[in-house]
């Protein structure tokens, strides 16, 4: 039996060389570029005929891959391909989840729409479901999401001294006392109150938990890093430790890296979204979920 060939969209050559060796795959070979005025050119320089292709893209900036994503999928398609699906390791548009205002587009089922047409499965990690109970919900394809929490939990335990987890809201409580049960860790949540999309007000519950501790601050996504980033200076009035910034997606609109890194704090993420601060390896979970779909 031929194996499962992977291609990369650009900036994820290194997690498609990673799954492609944990599912006994091959690396297909993409070409892709941009014309003088923007348009996208895309060929395939290993054949897909008669192949199970994979394509591998986060949709970190999706507006700037969706497209060669797309015209990638339907090529592959085209040129005979027996099944294409994506990983996903960042799936993007789950933010507007319902119409808060009259006229707005609801893209999180429009985006769900346009990739459960071109693919036949999708593989992602924690998306951001905030309304919706499961992927299931929005993509008519089979689409499993993967969780980091575990393999944060095990890079905890093995990095930090003495750590306190502190999870960004409320709603993160359950999740943020389970990655601290495993942990072995304390843990506490924060009271945000949004005051835009950059502006948060942070006060942080049971602060008596943080004495003598490493404060962890973990999320599923550092965007802007308003919420981090007031967090940090919030706990740098009880403690001296230096504070730990730990997320699933690492996205840092705006510098927000820079800007935590001029605060004391380390930054620790997945490699879900390719940056420096890449710590914890989430290809294994790709490929095990892949592997469950086949």
């Amino acid at each position: 039996m031929i194996g499962r060939l992977v291609f990369a969209l650009p900036g994820n050559e290194a997690m498609s060389e990673r799954l492609a060796a944990l599912l006994g795959g091959e690396v297909g070979r993409l070409e892709t570029r941009c014309f003088p005025d923007g348009e996208t050119y895309l060929r395939f320089l290993s054949p897909p005929e008669n192949r199970d292709v994979t394509l591998v893209c986060t949709l970190a900036h999706p507006d700037d891959k969706i497209p060669a994503l797309l015209f990638a999928a339907a090529t592959a398609r085209e040129l005979g391909a027996t099944g294409v699906g994506l990983i996903a390791p960042y799936l993007a548009y789950m933010r507007q989840d319902r119409r808060f205002k009259p006229g707005e587009a609801v893209t999180s089922r429009l985006a769900a729409g346009l990739l459960s047409h071109a693919f036949d499965w999708l593989v992602t990690v924690d998306p951001h479901l905030h309304r919706y109970a499961s992927l299931s919900e929005i993509y008519t394809i089979p689409a499993r999401a993967v969780h980091a929490a575990p393999l944060i939990s095990d890079w905890v335990r093995t990095n930090v001294t003495a750590p306190v987890l502190i999870g960004p809201d409320a709603e993160s409580e359950q999740w943020v006392e389970a990655v601290a049960r495993t942990a072995g860790a304390p843990f506490t949540v924060l009271e945000k109150t949004r005051l835009g999309d950059r502006d948060v007000e942070i006060k942080v519950k049971h602060m008596e938990r943080l004495q003598d501790r490493t404060p962890v601050l973990i999320d599923d996504i550092i965007s802007s890093g308003r919420t981090m980033l007031e967090a940090v200076r919030h706990v740098a009035q009880f403690t001296e430790a230096q504070p730990v910034c730990l997320a699933v997606h690492g996205i840092f609109a705006e510098d927000s890296d820079v800007a935590l890194a001029r605060e004391g704090a380390r930054i620790v993420t997945t490699n879900t979204v390719r940056h420096a601060s890449n710590a914890i390896d989430v290809a294994p979970l790709l490929a095990e979920a892949l592997t469950s779909l086949s």
